[in-house]
């Protein structure tokens, strides 16, 4: 697609005689979010992990902003802007919610903290956190030590410290994890406004939240791709239902 910006090209990936990702094609355009679901063993954790960077292809591409990214470590996506936030907290608990900020607009720069009271004087970095916590509405809770803020917040704190990357495209792995009802509903509706900002390549289990946000969904299975389309078109896909859905439904 040209309006693509991030696309898998036939990304395989064993680990001996499991087939975790076989020959997976699929891309994000602009605008949109993307919703990853499948069974428990499916292959998304691994495919995000491809895509991020984080795990090596065994053969495949993964084409981002128009270039071939499949050589390049983790950092250097981020840096080109491949944000991703991620199924279990990497936040620095002990650090305050500004001080994660401005350790992630420090990572913009490529560069790793010695001294946290020197960072914290520096005036873009200061900005650049600022801004992105005042996006995700988390500029009151600056000072707050992380581990005190609610599991939705951290959530959101995530994302702050992934907008401080300035990213071009945000790959999230199971935001509503550990969400009850109200903070799931909440932050489908932070979610919804976040793709005018950059599209979401989105990995969830949340089916209400995928339905209601997904522009796309591509459903995952033993490893392959087995159907892509609209929520509607999901929700009708025969194959889909009984790999997948219809396993929800007997749970």
């Amino acid at each position: 697609m040209t309006d693509a910006i991030l696309s898998t090209r036939s990304l395989s990936k064993s680990f001996g005689a499991l087939q975790a990702s076989d020959s997976v094609s699929l891309d994000l355009r602009a605008g949109e979010i993307h919703a990853l679901i499948g069974p428990n063993g499916a292959g998304k954790s691994t495919l995000i992990a491809q895509i991020s960077g984080a795990l090596r292809p065994d053969s495949g591409s993964v084409i981002f902003d128009g270039q071939d990214v499949t050589p390049l470590p983790t950092v250097a996506r981020a840096r080109l802007g491949l944000g991703r936030t991620f199924q279990i907290s990497a936040l620095a608990m002990e650090f305050t919610v500004l001080q994660n900020a401005v350790l992630g607009a420090l990572g913009q720069r490529g560069r790793a903290f010695r001294v946290l009271g020197k960072v914290m004087r520096d005036k873009a970095l200061l900005e650049s956190a600022e801004s992105a916590l005042q996006e995700v509405g988390l500029s009151e809770f600056r000072n707050t030590v992380t581990a005190e803020l609610s599991h939705g917040q951290r959530r959101q704190l995530e994302v702050a410290v992934a907008l401080t990357l300035k990213p071009k495209v945000f790959l999230m792995d199971e935001p509503m994890a550990g969400l009850g009802a109200e903070g799931s509903q909440r932050l489908t509706g932070f979610l919804d406004g976040l793709r005018h900002r950059a599209p979401i390549l989105l990995v969830e289990h949340d089916m209400d939240a995928v339905f209601a946000l997904a522009d796309r969904i591509s459903v995952l299975v033993y490893g392959r791709i087995i159907a892509t389309g609209t929520a509607d078109e999901i929700r009708a896909n025969a194959e889909v239902r009984q790999a997948y859905l219809g396993e929800e439904d007997a749970a």
